[in-house]
This record gives structure tokens, sequence and C-alpha cells, in this order.
């Protein structure tokens, strides 16, 4: 019997309007775009976003349909932190992202599990960059006010 073995393949991310969020997450964050189709039967796109070197989970981002879904834009966790995009050279990315005018709302701090600053998107949810020390992951970590 082999092991089981799965993964998130797609976080979907609702946004105002495709175009606005493909300039933020690709032409500021520096996402890759995978794919950008329109689907003729529900009038809409289907556009996936991945952060460079990503292998398994990626972003879709889903234009809000109705004024319900456009309440969740910028605020999809209720003020918490919501996605975590993690890197193997948080300065580098911090600077990259600073010069591209990301404003971070929590300065970078050293913690046990890494290098990690508050920042938001284009809409105003909140992720964390960071940058995870070799053998410890934030799992369970929740000190911050995320």
């Amino acid at each position: 019997m082999s092991a089981r073995r799965q993964s998130l393949g797609l976080v979907s991310l609702v946004v105002r309007d495709y175009d606005e969020a493909l300039a933020f997450y690709v032409g500021v964050l520096g996402f890759e775009l995978v794919e950008d189709s329109f689907v003729p039967e529900q009038n809409k796109r289907w556009v996936v976003v991945a952060p460079p070197g990503a292998r398994e989970t990626r972003l879709l981002l889903a234009q809000a349909s109705n004024s319900e879904q456009a309440t969740r834009i910028g605020n999809q966790t209720g003020g918490r932190v919501f996605l975590f995009l993690y890197t193997d050279d948080f300065w580098r990315d911090h600077a990259a992202y600073t010069a591209k005018g990301v404003v971070f709302v929590r300065p970078p701090v050293e913690q046990p599990y890494g290098t990690v600053a508050v920042f938001e998107d284009v809409y105003g949810n909140q992720w964390d960059l960071l940058q995870p020390r070799e053998a410890a992951t934030p799992a369970g970590n929740d000190n911050q006010e995320r």
C-alpha cells in the first residue's frame, strides 16, 4: 500500500478586477502568470498566478461576481494575515517590494522560526513575507496578532 499524499493546488483570492490584480501580483510581486483563459459558459476568466519557483500551491484570482463577494475583497480573513509567502532571501525580496511601493504594515523581525514582515497586497489583504530558518517552521506559532 502506497503512502497517501495530498497538496493544496489553488487558493482562491477574491479580487476587484483581473487586470488590476495581475498588475500587482505579476507586475509588482513578480509572480508568474500560469493561466489566463476565458470561460464563456460562466462569462469569466480563469486566472492563475504563482510565486517564482512554486511547485504546488498557486493563486486563483477570482473576480467578485456579486455584491456579497465584493464585500470580501481585501479582508478575506477578518484582518488576520491571509497568506504566507516563503522566500529563500528575505532581504532581497523585502528591498525589491519596498522599491516597488509595497506597503509593509509590520517591520521585519527575527523570530525563532525565521525572518518575517507583514505587507498588504493591492486590496489590503495581509501577507507574511517569511524566510524560514532551516530546521524551523511557523506551524502552530501564532505569537503575532495574525
